[in-house]
């Protein structure tokens, strides 16, 4: 398999999580043996674990994610001087300072979604042109409509995951620009978050 294909791999483990031989077998074309080759090079290297899962009696299914190294192949955008400027605000103007800039950051991001989401005729619209812009900026986001009729907004990867977790009010204001810029009537809600230990940020988002 070309290393184009372990590429594509490695990006629908990052995007859609646990998978098996057989999904990515039927997902790329390509034999189940063919992938299974891979995935041991990949366990070699670090990049992918496994884990069995049972259901019912039959044999358990064996769901193949990727590793921290694995999501490492993803980075995160100039972590190391982001978190060191972010200490030197704290350091320089204190946390009041460090709040200063944060909702000065948060300014400039709800003009921009609220600029970018205006005249879209639905819910969903705005949705999807929020996922579009959020997909541009790094996030590996897309939308979908759910069984139930809400829209879920994921974001596969956090390009400033290593910022967001030295100061967690980022994560706090982007939720509260998510909400202005979908409009009053929309209830959003975050319900799957990296920093909390899931694979992924993900928002519900429902007509209020």
């Amino acid at each position: 398999m070309s290393e184009t294909t372990v590429d594509r791999i490695l990006f629908r483990l990052k995007t859609r999580g646990p998978e098996s031989i057989a999904d990515l077998s039927a997902a790329f074309g390509v034999t189940s043996e063919a992938v299974r080759q891979l995935l041991v090079k990949l366990e070699a290297d670090g990049l992918v674990s496994f884990e069995d899962q049972r259901v019912g009696r039959g044999r358990p299914r064996r769901l193949w994610r990727l590793t921290a190294t694995g999501h490492a192949r993803f980075p995160d955008r100039h972590s190391d001087l982001s978190v060191a400027l972010l200490d030197a605000i704290r350091e320089e103007f204190g946390d009041a300072g460090l709040d200063r800039l944060i909702a000065r950051r948060e300014t400039e991001q709800r003009q921009i979604y609220v600029q970018a989401t205006a005249g879209a005729g639905s819910l969903e619209q705005r949705v999807a042109r929020l996922a579009d812009l959020r997909d541009r900026e790094g996030y590996m986001a897309e939308w979908r409509r759910e069984e139930d009729g809400s829209l879920l907004l994921i974001e596969n990867h956090c390009p400033i995951c290593a910022a967001a977790a030295a100061c967690q009010n980022l994560c706090r204001s982007e939720l509260s620009v998510f909400r202005e810029a979908l409009g009053r009537d929309a209830v959003v809600e975050r319900v799957d978050h990296v920093l909390a230990g899931g694979r992924r940020c993900a928002y519900r988002v429902t007509a209020a």
